[in-house]
């Protein structure tokens, strides 16, 4: 795992310049670190070393008559195959590395090498002799990719904090993403939080050549239903397909760990990996928000090590300006600060961890999910919904209120993904500037048209993995790892598991169970838990079942205490916040919190989390 900056040279200083940005990412590669400069473009590398630790790895990595220059940021998990099949082809190796076969693989296959890869990845290669740039994002999004023109330059690499350091880059906020935010808690745009900057969007690659920039897709997802096979068949291939999967993440040549959680993905991947150490974290002694217990039993029971650690308030509190630095945007997921945590402790142990994301969007797991069709009032016709729901929106909110307001919405009105905190109306009464952020609703539209026609559960499986995924859960599993120099490897995140996953019927993802009444809720990842069941020691099976966590954070509970009531006070108090904000309704969202007349907890984080960050790139300029 590794990170890379770049761009077009137009400075006399470009090597100075290009180790600078360099500096910026360190964290991503504290191993080596390279560079190459010419008067068209400059390449930067740090290098976190996992396969072929050697010097040979070290980046930037070059054809053999020094034509195309690679730097690379991720795994190819099938290199071997690929490598053995461009020997057979005429192409010499220099190195044991996977990042050889994208330079010979872009040589003999062009853009179409991407069709063969399995692995997560965002690379750069530069032609000398074309002067082209050809770089591209992995198929979900797991390694970051973000580019800027500014100034007559080109600017592109792993972390937007790197383009800081460039004479050329003009920092200015983008308030149209700080809109959206405020609804999706996180940046839901391809535009960035700094304006101007751009993310390279999954499975996409990009063309750059006589300062033109050529953006195409090059991978979709394309669910289609086989209802042929048996549930028995469906659990089986699912098994075979995730422990092919496993393997393939545990290519390396260093040790590898397991996170693991008392949820059934991260119990799975533990169980099946075989690893010698798994890591926990949790708060306080409360099972709500504490797993620490559960993980060392399963630890105990699959014959590991469990490292764990219980986080104090106080810490939790203290890293938040950092843990938003190393964002690089702004995100309102109380999850990530606790990623930070697991990550710094695995860190002391290992290079390599693995991890449960992906799970839930690829094989139905959001208990959200049971939503579509749950009750006999899905049945009603729906302009009665409708109807109903209108008149519920002028009644003072309450669950059973919402209930009504939700159902008279058609899906593209109410799922924007898994979280929504501030409605296009609550965000335009809180912010005193005016932007041009377009409704959510826009931002779904074209996602939601690409599976016009299929069921609910499916439509919205395929928003969460377009949008959720790659904006919150993967944003902060590839920035809290490497925040701490971890590689992080996501084994349910692969190309022919998606593939499998792509066939299975609804009913196999959300069901009800059999044996119960119907007023049972949903099983989610109905499959996927009875494959992961065959694994799991018979003592823990019951981890199949579990209803499903997360990262429990006491958010709500800690916004109470005067302690922190007080920092996110003064924090809604600024001027800071008073550019962007009417405070008044700010400090009345936390007094009605504390009061216990709402828990506005989620909401509060949200606006503190981006005012955190702005004040580490706007006001202190970490």
């Amino acid at each position: 795992m590794c990170g890379f900056v770049g761009f077009t040279n137009q400075i006399n200083n470009a090597n100075q310049v290009v180790e600078n940005m360099m500096d910026a990412i360190r964290h991503r590669g504290p191993d080596a670190g390279g560079k190459y400069v010419d008067a068209d473009i400059a390449l930067g590398h740090r290098r976190l070393s996992i396969i072929d630790v050697s010097e040979q790895g070290n980046q930037p990595l070059y054809s053999a008559d020094g034509q195309l220059v690679l730097v690379f940021n991720g795994e190819i998990y099938n290199y071997q195959e690929i490598r053995d099949e461009l020997i057979a082809k005429g192409h010499c190796f220099a190195t044991n590395t996977d990042s050889e076969v994208l330079i010979y693989g872009y040589r003999e296959y062009g853009t179409a090498l991407l069709d063969k890869l399995r692995g997560m990845f965002a690379f750069v290669i530069w032609d000398k002799e074309t002067k082209t740039l050809f770089g591209a994002r992995d198929f979900f999004g797991i390694k970051p990719l973000y580019y800027a023109q500014m100034n007559g330059t080109f600017l592109f690499g792993s972390e937007i904090k790197a383009f800081l350091k460039h004479p050329a880059f003009v920092k200015e906020l983008n308030t149209a993403a700080l809109e959206e935010y405020l609804t999706f808690q996180y940046s839901a745009m391809d535009e960035t939080f700094f304006k101007g900057v751009y993310k390279l969007p999954p499975a996409h690659y990009f063309i750059y050549k006589d300062g033109r920039m050529d953006i195409r897709r090059y991978w979709d997802v394309h669910f289609k239903a086989d209802e042929t096979p048996s549930l028995e068949n469906w659990v089986k291939r699912i098994s075979e397909t995730f422990h092919d999967s496993v393997r393939a993440h545990k290519i390396a040549d260093v040790e590898v760990g397991s996170f693991l959680s008392s949820g059934v993905d991260s119990s799975y991947v533990a169980a099946v990996a075989d690893v010698d150490k798994t890591f926990t974290v949790g708060f306080g002694k409360d099972e709500k928000y504490n797993e620490i217990g559960w993980a060392k039993g399963f630890s105990q029971a699959i014959g590991k090590k469990n490292y764990s650690k219980v986080i104090e308030p106080e810490e939790y509190w203290a890293e938040l300006k950092h843990i938003q630095y190393q964002m690089d945007e702004p995100l309102a997921d109380p999850a990530a600060i606790a990623l930070y945590f697991v990550c710094q402790l695995a860190a002391k142990q290992v290079k390599v961890v693995l991890s449960g994301e992906g799970a839930d969007e690829i094989f139905g797991g959001y208990n959200v999910y049971s939503e579509p069709n749950a009750t006999a009032y899905d049945k009603l016709p729906r302009s009665i919904r409708r109807a109903v729901g209108h008149a519920a929106e002028h009644l003072p909110a309450h669950r059973g209120v919402n209930f009504f307001v939700r159902k008279g919405k058609d899906l593209e009105e109410r799922f924007i993904g898994n979280a929504y905190m501030f409605t296009p109306e609550q965000r335009k009464a809180l912010l005193k500037i005016e932007t041009d952020a377009p409704d959510p609703e826009t931002i779904t539209a074209h996602y939601y048209k690409r599976v016009e026609g299929l069921d609910d559960v499916t439509r919205m499986q395929y928003l969460d993995l377009h949008m959720w995924m790659a904006g919150d859960i993967l944003l902060k599993a590839d920035k809290m790892s490497m925040a701490h120099s971890l590689e992080l490897r996501v084994p349910f995140l692969d190309k022919e598991i998606m593939k499998l996953a792509e066939q299975i019927p609804v009913r196999y993802r959300v069901t009800r169970d059999e044996v119960t009444d119907e007023h049972t809720p949903y099983i989610t990842k109905y499959a996927m838990r009875l494959a992961a069941k065959q694994d799991t020691p018979q003592e823990t099976a019951k981890t199949a079942a579990k209803k499903k966590l997360g990262f429990p954070v006491p958010i709500r509970v800690w916004l109470k205490e005067d302690a922190y009531y007080n920092i996110v006070k003064k924090s809604f108090e600024s001027k800071e916040s008073q550019q962007f904000f009417h405070t008044e309704q700010l400090v009345k969202l936390l007094d009605d919190h504390r009061d216990g007349k709402a828990d506005n907890s989620r909401k509060i984080w949200t606006v503190f989390m981006f005012l955190t960050w702005y004040q580490v790139y706007f006001v202190e300029q970490m």
